[in-house]
């Protein structure tokens, strides 16, 4: 069970799903109007803090539409909410197109998608074993 604190009035419209299969809840900004010129990053409130159980994340990502129709991003997508985090649920949006975007108080910004992490331990040692790729970063395996 994930305890959502609502902040403003506003806060309620969030933590909406867009379809019956959709994984993702929309988050609304409750700014009021707000312009974010092209390069610009700015905060954005959506009036909600939860509170999870330990072993469950909360990743923040772009909803595909809002994105792609107005250039903007999240920055550090996907951002992540740790279940030991009780304040305010924030957006970074980051507009990365050559005009001016209006966020409107209400605008569906972002969603939420909840996930169970596991926690591994760690064994720190002086040698890894061999694989076929080895080292090879970026591209080493020709696909």
């Amino acid at each position: 069970m994930i305890k959502v604190k609502i902040l403003n009035e506003h806060g309620h419209n969030s933590l909406v799903r867009g379809s019956t299969n959709a994984v993702g809840y929309d988050v609304i900004s409750t700014e009021p109007l707000t312009r974010l010129d092209p390069g610009e990053s700015k905060l954005f409130s959506t009036g909600i803090a939860l509170e999870m159980p330990a072993g469950i994340e909360c990743q923040i990502r772009p909803r595909s539409g809002f994105s792609i129709k107005n250039h903007v991003i999240i920055p550090n997508s996907p951002g992540t909410l740790d279940p030991d985090y009780r304040g305010e649920v924030m957006v970074c949006l980051m507009n990365l197109g050559h005009k001016a975007v209006l966020v409107e108080q209400g605008q569906r910004i972002a969603q939420l998608v909840f996930n169970r992490v596991h926690l591994p331990e760690f064994e720190f040692v002086d040698e890894l074993s061999d694989t076929k790729r080895g080292t090879g970063g970026f591209g080493s395996t020709g696909k």
